[in-house]
């Protein structure tokens, strides 16, 4: 069994989870610090088995919202629309070649990194990479929908995807920033970001499981599914409320926020210590 405190820091994570993982905010990044506030000894909720684990929970939200999207078996779709699927497919795979290669290289060195000082600067680097690029970005995207994406932007958005190994970068912050960069709308940056998750996010929390060394009791098992269902849950919301965000807003508002949140952070850690 587990405890009231267990039970109510497995639903807040989940919370925070299901908003971050999605907006360009830096999922993992907010995880962290959250367990920082909290305290030392948090034990199994700091460990990468639950940090990653709960992200299954979003990814399912993808899942579930996108089937008929991502189903290229769908009794429904016509010849030319399951050709369409596939070829999506196709580009996910190529965008997620770098990631495969150089994160997973690089993946236990850059949790040296896991620190305070390292997610404010990220925060603070990405938000100002988003304010300038809405602020100076005049041309239209050349990218309206993933049909018109081609296998050299998609693998170029794998790239940005790497940076995202880095604590506080946020993975759907760099991708969606690079995929406008590349010329693609916001629409179709943040949808693509949701896809690229898919096999990314399910490789490292499988890599994070079989390679976890520590004790899993059954209380931890229960926690991790609490955080999990609860991440699903506020992922529906999230995913639908920043596609609907995106079609009459930008992404400066992401941006201000890193910002205030890495000025907060830099703030607390100073004074407190």
């Amino acid at each position: 069994m587990i405890t009231l405190i267990e039970f109510l820091k497995a639903l807040f994570l989940g919370i925070v989870e299901g908003i971050t993982e999605w907006l360009p905010i830096s999922s993992t990044g907010h995880l962290i610090l959250v367990n920082e506030f909290m305290g030392e000894g948090q034990g199994f909720f700091e460990t990468d088995l639950f940090l990653y684990g709960i992200q299954l929970g979003a990814i399912l939200a993808i899942v579930t919202l996108y089937f008929r999207k991502l189903n290229p078996f769908a009794p429904s779709k016509s010849k030319a629309e399951k050709r369409s699927t596939w070829q999506m497919w196709f580009k996910v795979i190529v965008a997620c070649l770098p990631a495969a290669v150089i994160g997973l290289l690089l993946n236990d060195f850059m949790e040296n990194f896991e620190n305070w000082q390292v997610i404010s600067t990220t925060l603070i680097l990405y938000g100002i990479g988003f304010i300038l690029l809405e602020t100076f970005r005049k041309k239209s995207p050349t990218v309206t929908d993933i049909d018109g994406m081609s296998y050299k932007t998609a693998l170029l958005i794998g790239a940005f995807q790497v940076l995202s190994i880095i604590p506080g970068t946020s993975r759907s912050g760099s991708t969606i920033l690079g995929a406008m960069i590349l010329g693609c709308s916001r629409e179709i940056a943040a949808e693509f970001s949701f896809f690229l998750a898919i096999p990314v996010m399910v490789g490292v929390s499988f890599l994070k499981l079989v390679t976890f060394d520590g004790v899993i009791t059954q209380g931890n098992w229960i926690v991790l599914a609490i955080a999990m269902v609860t991440a699903y849950a506020v992922s529906m919301v999230a995913v639908k409320f920043l596609t609907s965000f995106v079609k009459k807003h930008d992404f400066k508002v992401f941006g201000w926020y890193r910002i205030a949140l890495a000025i907060i952070v830099v703030g607390y850690f100073l004074i407190v210590g």
